[in-house]
């Protein structure tokens, strides 16, 4: 395959360096890359919008893109190589607000009943600083919109949170401060599940003890037993399942990377921030520890599909089944898309008869849970045997989870 990587940071060059080792993978070219990624890659010049890097895709072949920054996800190139039926790694325009809008993400935890700190959203200065009365010190005030990790200061002193106030902005998201550990927990997901890496820590401050001013992250290192399989578990549950069912059902399915920020709190985990892409510089320590083809992992992520298989049963089922009965109407169910697998057949002469109680799988997959079900049964309704009999209701029980 050949393969685009948009960015030219740590995290792209990261990127590079892994999927090179990759034996599926041809060539590698990265916009704008750097000069370490210019070892194992072509580099091209940034395009100066989104068409640009469609354009690069198709010229050169590429068979999927891989998106670093968060800045062209926001900005919705996924969005256009889909349309141009281009492979891309990444969530859409509007599931990307999950990083692009710091108001849009906290009103999305409390719609989805995701823990999260106590917060205000604020749109102006008047309610800034009256929101803050509602807080105890030290406290959290995060600005909205993309600021590159820099738009977040802990406040010790009302006049600090004054001050930051008035250099981030009116549009806020002022929320108390949590006691705890900050993890990062970074997965791949196809929008129904999420495969996650090895929990990572990034180190935010830009001195020795966390001390001094955030920045865009001085370093990071990853470790299984960062976190327990418990918590693990939890995560899982609390956190990032339902953040992919309600993504589901507001109609815009998450896809991607997802990296949530978490505190480990007295109460459990609880989620600080959301980011749409790989972290950096998490990316370099999870990828230089990476066990496996990274590609395989990659291409995986860009199928949403489920499948719904029904079995088709022979007449008595599940007692003495009958045998020995005609099946006609494979060809034809085939052809709507489904696979008919065998189970319980035999040839007699040129017809195709009943040997066994569960005599054909009829597979179909879809987009969606209720499209794999419908095209499953389209397909089941071509086919007939003396005695033929089904369940009506295969993955109706995950419906709700949709």
């Amino acid at each position: 395959m050949k393969i685009l990587i948009i960015g030219g940071g740590g995290r792209e060059h990261a990127l590079a360096w892994r999927l090179h080792q990759s034996p599926g993978v041809e060539s590698i070219f990265a916009s704008p890359g750097n000069p370490g990624i210019a070892q194992i890659a072509t580099c091209l010049p940034s395009p100066s919008d989104i068409a640009g890097y469609v354009t690069m895709a198709t010229d050169n072949r590429v068979d999927l893109t891989v998106v670093g920054p968060e800045a062209p996800l926001v900005a919705g190139v996924v969005d256009e190589f889909r349309r141009q039926g281009l492979q891309i790694i990444g969530p859409t325009k509007a599931a990307a607000q999950l990083e692009g809008s710091k108001i849009f993400a906290k009103r999305f935890f409390e719609r989805a009943g995701i823990p999260t700190a106590k917060s205000v959203q604020t749109d102006s200065f008047d309610a800034a600083l009256s929101a803050l009365r509602q807080f105890d010190l030290p406290v959290v005030i995060k600005a909205d919109g993309l600021h590159a990790g820099k738009g977040v200061v802990i406040a010790q002193t009302q006049a600090e949170a004054a001050e930051a106030i008035a250099k981030l902005g009116p549009s806020l998201v002022i929320e108390e401060f949590l006691q705890g550990e900050e993890v990062s927990f970074i997965g791949i997901t196809n929008g129904s599940f999420l495969i996650p890496f090895a929990p990572s820590q990034d180190h935010k401050r830009v001195f020795d003890n966390d001390q001094g001013p955030n920045t865009g992250g001085m370093g990071a290192y990853t470790d299984s037993r960062i976190l327990n399989q418990d918590q693990v578990g939890n995560i899982m549950e609390r956190i990032i399942m339902p953040t992919l069912r309600q993504m589901r059902a507001e109609g815009m399915p998450y896809t991607g990377f997802l990296y949530a920020g978490l505190m480990m709190t007295a109460d459990g985990p609880k989620i600080l921030e959301y980011n749409v892409r790989l972290g950096d510089p998490e990316t370099q320590a999870i990828l230089h520890s990476f066990d496996g083809d990274f590609l395989n992992l990659l291409q995986g992520s860009t199928s949403a599909k489920c499948s719904v298989c029904v079995t088709l049963a022979a007449q008595n089922y599940p007692g003495p089944p009958r045998t020995g009965d005609v099946i006609t109407g494979i060809a034809e169910a085939e052809a709507t898309g489904a696979t008919v697998f065998h189970a319980g057949t035999k040839m007699e002469g040129d017809k195709l008869v009943t040997n066994g109680g569960r005599v054909l799988g009829v597979t179909a997959s879809g987009a969606t849970l209720r499209a794999a079900i419908d095209a499953a049964y389209a397909a089941v309704s071509k086919i007939h045997f003396e005695g033929m009999h089904y369940r009506t209701d295969i993955g109706q029980k995950g419906l709700p989870r949709w």
